[in-house]
């Protein structure tokens, strides 16, 4: 596949990567000149566009072998394995990193002309490059975008050679490229005009492109969730028009502010469903590592804070636990009068709610587990064979109990959006 110049391979790819639009991503193109090919690509999505500003940190004897890589807000990306096998010393480290971080304040600076950085956390954010070559620059911009917090994090080039596919591809989510040639040389070979990118124009295009908030940003609100007679801490998100609101049970000592469950929110927040994380055990309380297998009290708290949660909004409620906190949903979805409708776990320990409780639970519930969690899948197939309610076991291939594996967390999201949404009550029609 031939392209006549960057704004061609732009269009198209931007063409290809419609389907993205509705996770309402951010677009980062490389400079200079994977900024032109990603102005279109924003423009196609209707999403913000800024410049991901990675230095590679480069073997002082060997400068074209990288042992890491650097970004901006001091995000550093170190290879142990290549530090080791190349002897190299803190104080040689030290020196790479302050000449590396030099030049990228003064391009990043460069650049935005004073507009500031794109807040990536919690978002799927899109890699643009005008071709890949080696690879190791568009792997290093993806470890550093992770590292800012993307919760999903897409790599999408015109052009690359198939080899390094595979190596972008092993710290992407997803690799998305429109032409992968077996006799690849360099990227120039598939432009007819591949002209340098002056810095003039990647200040300008990036001034052209508008600014969006975060989802998070639109409706996010920090709360104190009554329940039990203590105020615990919480982030409610309420998106316009919320149809449902899905109350987090975070487990085994983990919290509101954990990364996995707040990627999963804010893939719910872009399907219009709102969503509250609070933390069900005081500072004091996560001290003792018996409270978070204390199910009776988590779920009596997700109960108390789901009857405190109905005096904010009218919206159905359902939740969504994990490990322990999945015990603590189920147990408080089985009480008669629970209003929920509808669980999902990811990762959880249905088996800690008791067999009675779990056939007590009336809600469509919906489990989620690693293929490879092998000790947790068997306790939730044990778990599903209790329930009486509508349910589903759902194992995603190739993923630990943590779903740190590139696009585990995703799918995960996918499914709790799908069966959230698929099971949200009907409004009542006069």
């Amino acid at each position: 596949m031939l392209f006549t110049d960057r704004d061609d391979a732009g269009r198209r790819l931007g063409t290809e990567l419609a389907r993205y639009a509705a996770d309402r991503p951010v677009v980062l193109g490389l400079p200079r000149g994977g900024v032109p090919v990603a102005f279109h690509v924003a423009h196609a999505l209707g999403a913000p566009l800024d410049v991901i500003v990675v230095r590679k940190l480069g073997v002082p004897y060997q400068p074209e072998l990288a042992f890491g890589a650097i970004g901006e807000g001091g995000v550093r990306v170190i290879s142990e394995d290549i530090v080791r096998r190349g002897g190299l010393r803190p104080q040689d480290i030290a020196a790479v990193e302050e000449a590396e971080q030099a030049e990228l304040t003064r391009r990043a600076a460069r650049y935005r002309a004073g507009r500031p950085q794109e807040d990536l956390r919690g978002r799927t954010v899109i890699v643009v490059d005008d071709g890949i070559a080696t690879g190791a620059t568009a792997a290093a911009a993806c470890q550093v975008v992770r590292a800012q917090g993307a919760a999903r994090v897409v790599m999408a080039a015109p052009v690359a050679p198939p080899d390094a596919l595979g190596r972008v591809g092993a710290v992407a989510d997803e690799v998305v490229c429109l032409s992968a040639p077996p006799g690849f040389s360099s990227v120039g070979q598939w432009y007819r005009d591949f002209s340098q990118t002056p810095d003039e124009e990647v200040v300008s295009l990036l001034a052209q492109s508008p600014r969006r908030p975060a989802p998070a940003e639109e409706a996010g609100v920090e709360v104190a969730v009554e329940a039990a007679g203590l105020h615990l801490p919480g982030d409610l998100t309420l998106p316009p028009g919320a149809s449902a609101v899905v109350v987090f049970a975070h487990g085994s000592g983990s919290s509101r502010h954990s990364p996995r469950n707040r990627q999963v929110a804010a893939a719910l927040n872009r399907a219009g469903l709102g969503t509250l994380l609070f933390d069900l055990l005081t500072p004091a309380e996560e001290a003792d590592r018996s409270n978070v297998f204390d199910i009776d009290t988590l779920a009596a708290r997700l109960a108390a804070a789901t009857t405190w949660l109905r005096t904010r909004t009218p919206a159905p409620p359902a939740y969504f636990g994990a490990s322990t906190g999945a015990a603590a949903a189920l147990a408080a979805a089985a009480s008669p009068d629970s209003p929920v409708y509808a669980v999902v776990s990811r990762g959880g320990r249905p088996d800690l709610a008791g067999g009675s409780r779990l056939a007590g639970v009336r809600a469509p519930t919906l489990l989620i587990v690693g293929s490879e969690d092998h000790l947790v899948l068997g306790l939730n197939r044990e778990a599903q064979a209790r329930l009486r309610c509508e349910n589903r076991l759902e194992v995603v291939p190739g993923a630990t109990h943590l779903f740190e594996e590139p696009g585990a967390l995703h799918r995960v999201s996918a499914l709790a959006e799908q069966w959230l949404t698929t099971h949200r009550p009907r409004p009542a029609t006069g």
